[in-house]
């Protein structure tokens, strides 16, 4: 499919100068010892310092072989702390024979950017969202959040590693001529609605709303009347400033927090069907991964997995906790989404799948198979689950928000 002709940002990141400034001083300095870590090759000689802005890098074996893994967040964002719970675990299983040295986004190349340059070389790896890259095929974003089906974030997951959703993606890849091999973490939690000035009370109020949101989030909120931005995290707060957008969404309230929402809206709506099943894509150089032995490909892979707990463990401590900071000392509103703007959510996305589908046959295949995942799995879910909102009322004595 063509590139995306929605609107993108290219607003220079301010978070992302400090890191590309580092990264370039490093190459200067140890541009031997930097090309050979690059191309991902055994090093003779322990490599210069890291320039991620993350850990220290530990030096390496004479036989180490070091990955350059950038992620596309920025470095304040907890995604970058979730991306070093995965690389710590392979280093530390990897028993120096394999090292994985993280950068910070727009270290090497923009948030947008990533996919391209693991495919290419330029990276060696990568810590991203297949939204970032939809422009290549709207298909990508199915693998991270799509029309809703009845499947949250971890029944979507198990899709993908059990229901025959990492074939589809690597035929994605092929159709695309994309130089990668990927898998998937983090379940994670529904994303807000996001930030608006006016608190929104129905679905006629998105109506001509500048909102930034991505993927195919993005084709939806257009279809429900918004004027649609695109950008990474980093650049939300000056386009809000600068008035290039009203209102925004971006993933979890601990990133919000970080980005310094609360000092500019105070109205925070919490659920939404438009990002309510996505994970992190984690990426390696195909042809890299491919001169790698077994075993260290196999941690590289399972350290996704050990890398999908902890990062879900870190959300739930994390969001949690900044939520009610949010409320108590920042005094922001916090509001349940309204259940007429998940019903015209719902209008739209019947739309926009059909669409998608009649245009794109690889676009219904991946729908079909996540429908007939959901039909039997959620199903599961819906009749055997405990109704935890009555355990958390009746432990609290509290009302919840209406769902």
């Amino acid at each position: 499919m063509s590139e995306q002709t929605l609107p993108v940002s290219t607003m220079p990141n301010p978070e992302d100068r400090p890191a590309r400034r580092r990264f370039l001083n490093v190459a200067v300095a140890g541009a031997g010892a930097a090309a050979l870590a690059a191309c991902g090759k055994k090093e003779t000689a322990a490599p210069a310092a890291a320039a991620s802005g993350a850990a220290p890098a530990v030096a390496a074996a004479p036989s180490t072989v070091v990955l350059k893994m950038q992620g596309s967040w920025g470095a304040k964002d907890i995604f970058n702390e979730m991306a070093e719970e995965y690389v710590k675990r392979v280093n530390e299983m990897a028993g120096g024979r394999l090292r994985i040295d993280y950068l910070v986004a727009g270290a090497v190349v923009k948030p947008f950017e990533v996919m391209d340059a693991v495919s290419k070389g330029v990276l060696d790896a990568g810590h991203t969202v297949p939204v970032y890259w939809y422009g290549k095929s709207k298909v990508a974003s199915l693998f991270g959040s799509g029309p809703i089906n009845g499947c949250d974030a971890h029944q979507t997951l198990a899709w993908i590693y059990r229901g025959g959703g990492l074939d589809l993606y690597n035929e994605l890849l092929g159709k695309l001529g994309l130089n990668v091999v990927g898998f998937f973490a983090m379940p994670m939690p529904t994303q807000p609605l996001g930030w608006f000035r006016q608190p929104i009370k129905d679905a006629k109020a998105l109506g001509g709303l500048k909102y930034r949101t991505v993927g195919l989030a993005a084709d939806l909120f257009q279809a429900m009347g918004s004027k649609v931005t695109q950008l990474p995290g980093g650049e939300i707060m000056p386009a809000l400033e600068k008035g290039v957008i009203d209102a925004f969404e971006f993933n979890n309230p601990t990133s919000d927090m970080r980005f310094g929402a609360q000092d500019v809206i105070k109205n925070y709506m919490m659920g939404s069907f438009h990002q309510a099943m996505e994970f992190f894509e984690i990426t390696f150089n195909k042809a890299k991964w491919d001169t790698l032995p077994a075993d260290l490909k196999a941690i590289l892979r399972y350290g996704v997995e050990a890398a999908s707990s902890s990062n879900w463990w870190t959300a739930m401590d994390n969001y949690s906790r900044d939520l009610q900071e949010l409320v108590d000392k920042h005094k922001v509103n916090v509001i349940r989404t309204p259940r007429a703007v998940f019903a015209e959510q719902l209008k739209a996305w019947d739309s926009l799948t059909q669409k998608l589908s009649d245009e794109d046959p690889f676009f219904k295949k991946v729908v079909e198979s996540q429908r007939a995942w959901a039909k039997r799995v959620a199903y599961y879910m819906f009749v055997n689950e405990a109704d935890y909102r009555m355990g958390y009322e009746h432990v609290f004595k509290t009302k919840l928000p209406a769902a």
